[in-house]
């Protein structure tokens, strides 16, 4: 991620973005502004009452053509009326424009963040806890919407009521109007300095908000693992050693946000005691007049005391900016995988592939390939095996570019993958993992995923393709049967004939099958088999195993080795060689007993 020194400001970076709403936002502020305008005038408004009933004819609504003083106190109480709607309306307006604006700003921003995540090469998760992410694309933007929906318009309206109190004290009574500014630098400075010192606290909270959620993701994706080891007393455990982190960052924060608006207070109230003595003093003389005092007494607490809640709106504010900064440096993360313009539909692809001297190592790691060169024929079958770490599943993932090679080229009939547009490559292949996953949602759903908006039938035939609808049709609700998060309501071969079904669905040019059964039984084993080999005429089907039975019918077997291929041919050529992958036969069919060397 992006180091923070070298980046601006948060509050810059945040206001960049939410420029595609600048109309609704310039509309927001002229709302607070006029809101604040509004509320302050009844202490003008009361100023003139006084003013009335103490001057009569000479009052200042007198002075504008209304003489008599039955008359001013009812064109006094129909403008406080006016005064009062307006200021209702606008204060309807502003938070409903800065509730909106705050909304639509987190909608988008997470959504924008969630998708740049999407988009990020898998070594970006391996490096990160799933809970950590989450933090960020809930919590942190989570936060943003408050300090949008309520701090910024309590500091829009902090800097307008002390600019038009500031203007009217030196209109009516400048010996006065300085002293009872003194306060508001030093609650300024006052504002900095705890801004400075409260902003990595807040960071510091944040941190330890990402590792307890990613903590507790793990452990709840975790619990069958947990109750079967008898782990929970260390994992309640691990979880209040990381919550008391959390809740010790907070404690540090809250110390000293809390002592802010008390000392903040104590200052402001030295004004107001300057202009309720030595205004007073100046009315007493005859210099100042009693309506006058009366603003200045009422405007001088509606000036200072919501300087008061700048403690609230600046903890608002660095919590938001802590939060921006993660926020901010996870859309900085830059996408590596970067998709070519070359168009390519599946339905034009004949499904040649060939890696030619690729080279490819994992970060930290030795290469897992150096050197690597194979072709794969359209209408292929053609199978992977050798040791765990050989990087066979690798393969896959350089032909999917989930990774890059360092070295080499991937070509897909003829054209280098990098230069292909990514969904066109990805929509080519179905991948059927050996780690299944499934979505919270029907048995039609997830085969579905395979291709979005298929109808019932093309479900029901990719199901019977992958020996699915028998047992689907067993279930409850048939179809409609919610298998769960992670589709724990089946069992793993099960998961695993789904995952084969939506590959099927989606009827691509190349099939991969990643250890794609082994989880099933013998007998699902061979019904699977008699499916694969019907869906694997007229396309290129790659088959990666540990289990040397499902691969012997392939067109061409590739044994891998630490370092690249060691073996090539087909079922009956690598037997008759006598090479690893006639040991590893043996072994599997208990024709003699396993070293450790030899084992998969």
């Amino acid at each position: 991620m992006s180091s923070p020194a070298a980046s601006p400001s948060p509050l810059r970076r945040l206001a960049r973005y939410a420029t595609t709403h600048r109309r609704q936002a310039w509309l927001a502020v002229l709302c607070s502004v006029l809101n604040k305008l509004f509320d302050l005038a009844p202490p003008v408004l009361i100023g003139m009452g006084v003013d009335i009933v103490v001057q009569r004819e000479t009052s200042l609504l007198a002075r504008l053509g209304v003489p008599d003083v039955r008359d001013q106190l009812w064109v006094l109480a129909a403008v406080t009326l006016v005064v009062w709607v307006l200021e209702s309306v606008f204060e309807y307006l502003q938070k409903w424009l800065w509730r909106n604006l705050a909304q639509t700003v987190q909608h988008e921003l997470r959504v924008d963040a969630y998708d740049h995540v999407q988009r990020l090469q898998l070594a970006f998760f391996e490096d990160r806890r799933t809970g950590g992410l989450m933090s960020i694309l809930n919590d942190d933007i989570n936060q943003l919407e408050r300090f949008l929906d309520m701090g910024a318009n309590a500091l829009l309206q902090t800097f307008t009521s002390t600019l038009l109190i500031a203007v009217v004290f030196f209109a009516l009574a400048p010996g006065v109007a300085w002293l009872a500014m003194i306060p508001i630098p030093l609650v300024l400075w006052g504002s900095f300095a705890f801004q400075r010192r409260i902003a990595p606290r807040y960071r510091r909270v944040r941190e330890q908000a990402g590792l307890v959620n990613g903590q507790l993701a793990s452990n709840l994706a975790g619990i069958p693992t947990i109750k079967s080891f008898t782990a929970e007393a260390r994992e309640t455990e691990r979880i209040r050693t990381l919550s008391d982190g959390y809740r010790v960052a907070n404690r540090d924060a809250i110390r000293l946000s809390s002592a802010f608006s008390p000392l903040i207070r104590m200052i402001i109230v030295a004004g107001f005691i300057i202009t309720l003595v030595l205004g007073g003093l100046y009315t007493l003389e005859g210099t100042l007049a009693v309506g006058s005092y009366s603003v200045l007494v009422f405007m001088t607490q509606r000036l200072l005391w919501p300087l008061t809640a700048l403690g609230e709106v600046a903890d608002l504010y660095q919590r938001a900016m802590a939060s921006t900064h993660r926020v901010m440096d996870l859309l900085d993360t830059p996408i590596t995988i970067r998709p070519g313009d070359r168009r390519m539909p599946k339905e034009h692809i004949a499904g040649r592939i060939a890696f030619e001297d690729v080279v490819f190592a994992y970060e930290g790691r030795e290469p897992v390939f150096d050197g690597l060169t194979l072709h794969v024929e359209p209408e292929q079958t053609v199978a992977f095996v050798g040791p765990t770490g050989a990087g066979k599943s690798t393969l896959v993932k350089l032909l999917l570019r989930m990774y890059d090679p360092t070295g080499g080229r991937i070509t897909l009939d003829g054209v280098p993958i990098c230069e292909l547009a990514l969904d066109d490559l990805r929509h080519a292949v179905g991948f059927v993992s050996q780690d299944v996953y499934l979505f919270h949602g029907t048995v039609a759903d997830n085969i579905a995923y395979g291709r979005f908006g298929a109808s019932r039938e093309a479900i029901e035939e990719a199901a019977r393709t992958a020996e699915a609808h028998d047992f689907i049709m067993a279930l409850p609700l048939g179809y409609d049967t919610v298998v769960g998060e992670w589709g724990q309501r089946l069992s793993g071969g099960q998961r695993q004939r789904l995952s084969i079904a939506r590959a099927v669905l989606r009827d691509p040019p190349i099939l991969i099958l990643d250890e794609a059964t082994s989880s099933v039984d013998n007998e699902t084993e061979a019904a699977i088999q008699r499916s694969l080999e019907r869906i694997a005429v007229g396309r290129v089907t790659i088959v990666i195993a540990h289990r040397l039975s499902t691969v012997r019918n392939a067109d061409r077997i590739f044994v891998l080795g630490h370092g690249g291929i060691e073996e090539t041919g087909t079922h009956a050529e690598l037997l008759a060689h006598e090479g690893v992958y006639a040991g590893l036969w043996r072994v599997q069919t208990g024709e003699r007993d396993p070293s450790p060397a030899a084992l998969p």
